[in-house]
This record gives structure tokens, sequence and C-alpha cells, in this order.
């Protein structure tokens, strides 16, 4: 790609070019801030997003110079700064309905909840984000009538759980302002009430996976509880499908290498690889037979 004079990224990367070769050839030496922010620009324009926390890990800042970085680049026009991160100016995903999302791709989330609900076992907790994989997993629990106590801000789930005649599962509602869009709970009060609980195992999925591996959503109040749920889990699984790759949302959540496991339906060769490069560990359920099956 040429760069042009348009481009907002020449402006970094000029300023941050002889900085960047001085601070590569000094091992062990935090790089200067305009080379760190040069180095950050590359990896945004890769990536699509970044997170607050992958800054910090990749260039051993603390959370306020990530954030400050962020926010210079923002400036130059390189980044538009989201909660918990930064996304490419011009990046956006529409947030459709819970109605819309739970008829999309609904084979490839039956079949990633056929896969989750055999990594579940009795008495656990579990958490379950309100996205609509989230929901068929909760139907597979039910189901399968496992005695669990799950943790969840999503209503559907919630209205599914208590639409059960005695079920075996003990259900603690995250409670906070309702989006309506979404049937979520969001907000201080959500967040505060996952920070109270510890659990063994979370599900999760995403509006879209970036090809550097940032987790992200379309609404930034989701993005935060989702990265609170991620902090109280011992495990965390990612069900991620194909159609997660073509879209990215505003928002950065994490970065997958804070996860334990991804779950993935749909994915190309390259696509897999790319992902397992992060670190994270990887399963394909293409490849698989659901445990009963």
């Amino acid at each position: 790609m040429a760069w042009g004079r348009s481009d907002p990224f020449e402006r970094v990367r000029r300023l941050g070019g002889r900085c960047i070769i001085a601070a590569e050839g000094s091992s062990g030496r935090p790089l200067l801030a305009e080379a760190r922010r040069f180095a950050i620009a590359e990896l945004l324009r890769g990536a699509g997003a970044v997170s607050v926390t992958e800054v910090e890990s990749r260039f051993g800042v603390s959370p306020m110079t990530a954030r400050r970085d962020l926010m210079a680049l923002e400036k130059q026009g390189v980044a538009r700064r989201t909660h918990g991160g930064a996304v490419l100016p011009s990046m956006s995903a529409k947030e459709d309905s819970f109605a819309k999302r739970v008829n999309l791709a609904a084979d490839a989330k039956g079949r990633l909840a056929d896969f989750a609900v055999a990594m579940v076992e009795a008495e656990e907790t579990i958490v379950l984000d309100s996205s609509s994989t989230a929901y068929f997993l909760a139907q597979r629990i039910v189901d399968a009538g496992l005695a669990v106590t799950i943790i969840t801000n999503s209503l559907p789930i919630m209205d599914l759980i208590a639409g059960v005649e005695s079920p075996p599962i003990h259900l603690v509602a995250v409670g906070g302002t309702l989006r309506r869009l979404t049937g979520s709970f969001v907000g201080p009060y959500a967040v505060d009430t996952i920070r109270g609980h510890f659990a063994d195992r979370m599900f999760m999925s995403v509006k879209g996976l970036t090809p550097g591996g940032v987790m992200t959503d379309a609404d930034e109040l989701e993005a935060e509880l989702k990265r609170t749920m991620i902090a109280q889990s011992q495990e965390t699984v990612l069900l991620v499908d194909g159609s997660k790759l073509s879209v990215r949302g505003q928002n950065a959540i994490a970065h997958v290498r804070e996860l334990t496991t991804v779950l993935t339906e749909g994915l190309a060769g390259p696509e897999l690889e790319a992902l397992r490069a992060t670190g994270v560990t990887v399963t394909s359920i293409d490849a698989e037979t659901p445990v009963g099956s």
C-alpha cells in the first residue's frame, strides 16, 4: 500500500521511524514515546483494533501510559478511542437486536453449543454473557438437566431458565440498566454484581474478532462487562463462528490471549493458524465429533 500525504499514518511513521530503529537495537530498553506510538499504529493498522491491556503487555507500560498513547494517536487521526482500547477511525459495526442475532448462523451456534455443553460439569458456577451463542448453550444446559449455577446479564437466558418448572439450575441474575435492543443488563451495577462473584467457567461470544486476535463489541458497556466476566472466571471459553471474522465492533474487549480456550466453527486453515499463533488454545469443532453423538 502506498502511503499518501493524506494518510494519517504517514505522520506517525515520520515521527517514529528514526526512533524505532534506535529502540529496536537496544535490548531490554523501553521504546521512546514516538517510536512506541508508531509501533502501536502499525499494530492497529494490521489488526483493526487494539486494547489497553495489549498495549501494556506488548510495550511494558502502565495503563495510564497506554491510554495516553492512544489519546495521542487519536489526535493525529490514526485511531478512534473506545472504552478499553482503540479502533481504526473508520471502523464501525451496526448492532442487531437479540431477536435478529439469534436467527443468524443458527446452525453454527447450535453446533458450538453442542460442544460447549460437554465442557460443563455438575455443580459448577458458569458465567454466560448476553450473546445469542450463549443463549444456545443455555438451552443445551437446560435440556441436559445439569445442576449448575448460572450467572448472566442476558434477559432471554433469565426468561429461559425461569420458564422451566423446577429446574436444577441456580440462577444469579445480573441486574443494571436494560439495553432493550440486546435484552441485556449493563452499567456500574452490573459490573459490581459480577465483581461480587467468582466462576469456574465463562462462555462468551463477540461482535467481531480482528485478525490480530482482539475481541470487539458494538457497545462499550457490554465490552466493559465482558472484561469483568473474564477477570472473575477461572476458565474462559470464546465461542466463535466464521461470521465473526468479517465484522468488527467499535469497542475493544480484550485480546484472546487472556482467554483459556477458543472454540471455533467454520474457520479456514489460515484463520485457525493465525488464531493459534496468538498462543491461545484453539479447538475447531469442524474436525471433531460432539460428545454423546
